[in-house]
């Protein structure tokens, strides 16, 4: 169900017809994360400077910000090739050993969810990065010798949603680290206006303003539904976006003025209706919606947690005074008073 999102901001295959598209290919052109522009900048700048590559570089933060677009344009500003794959991809050594062998001198190597390569492949990419060489078993047995093989000086830039997850050892070897964090509306909407202009869509600065706000901070899902408001402004409107365009068409497709849609208000609902606002338990809590319990805790969670709409506590979730007030509803006082308690610090699991 949750590839059938709106507002997943996971890559779908409606996606990767315009998404290349409307990336943008210099850093002047990149909206927003302005502090990692100034940094990268200054970066790339000093490598240029220098004629050398570039340090490697690990992006992170929620999908669908960035990553694979500021690879892009490293690359680009570095005046190299860049070559993409991701940590799935690579299942054995070999396949990692076939890819560096191929780089030249100052290319960049892109590796998506890097958090998922395998131990054994780890092991190869360490002198990789360190010391540019790959250490490779020639034979087997006792007759098995090591060689070293020289690398040319590359640019390894790893994406992660799930920075956690990754290795120590592998974290350490990376020079240059940034997190990418959510998008302001304001940002969006000059996001929007900009993939309006290459998709020829017309649209109003209000109207851009309304999907921009319930975009969830994220380019990838404010891009997919300019497409699909524009579709409704095209059938029931004179296929110009105004506000109250995109007012109609949003709510068409069950996304409310924060960002929620469907599934995310029957987590919340049933939260408050069965369990009384929480505490319930995650595996409770998918029983009673049907959802897969690793589903709502990677994919529902975050945004509500966000939001501040969730909490977790020791004893399960907990529906806050806030998402309350977004429906409308009466916070119950009991509830209220474990709120209260709880943000000062005095939650007791065992009350």
């Amino acid at each position: 169900m949750e590839n059938d999102r709106l507002v997943m901001p996971t890559v779908r295959d409606e996606d990767s017809e315009t998404e290349l598209s409307l990336r943008p290919k210099r850093l002047k052109d990149y909206i927003g994360q302005n502090k990692v522009k100034e940094s990268l900048k200054i970066y790339i700048c000093a490598a240029l400077k220098r004629r050398e590559a570039l340090d490697h570089i690990l992006l992170y933060g929620p999908p669908g910000l960035g990553k694979t677009t500021l690879a892009g344009i490293v690359a680009v500003e570095m005046g190299q090739n860049i070559r993409i794959t991701s940590g799935p991809a690579i299942e054995r050594p070999g396949d990692l050993a076939s890819i560096l062998t191929n780089l030249s001198h100052g290319d960049v190597l892109f590796i998506d969810e890097i958090h998922r390569l395998s131990r054994s492949v780890e092991e190869v990419l360490y002198p990789a990065m360190e010391d540019y060489a790959l250490d490779l078993m020639i034979g087997k047995g006792p007759t098995a010798r090591s060689m070293r093989l020289e690398l040319p000086k590359f640019t390894l830039i790893g994406a992660t949603t799930r920075a956690g997850l990754l290795s120590a050892p592998l974290r350490d070897r990376f020079g240059i680290t940034f997190r990418l964090e959510m998008y302001e509306p304001k940002e969006l909407a000059g996001i929007i206006k900009r993939s309006a202009g290459i998709l020829g869509i017309k649209a109003d600065d209000e109207g851009i303003m309304e999907i921009s706000r319930r975009s969830r901070g994220t380019p990838r899902i404010a891009n997919r539904m300019l497409k699909r408001v524009r579709d409704f402004a095209q059938v029931r409107a004179d296929g110009i976006i105004t506000k109250e365009v995109a007012h109609q068409g949003l709510d068409m497709l069950a996304v409310d003025e924060l960002g929620l849609d469907r599934v995310d208000r029957t987590v919340l609902t049933t939260m408050i209706d069965k369990f009384a606002g929480g505490p319930v338990g995650l595996d409770t809590l998918a029983a009673s919606t049907g959802e897969d319990a690793t589903t709502i805790e990677d994919v529902y969670e975050p945004y509500l947690l966000q939001l501040g709409f969730i909490q977790r506590t020791p004893r399960g979730r907990m529906v806050t005074p806030a998402c309350y007030q977004h429906f409308g509803l009466e916070t119950p006082q009991k509830k209220q008073e474990e709120w209260q308690v709880q943000q000062m610090g005095l939650f007791d699991e065992n009350l």
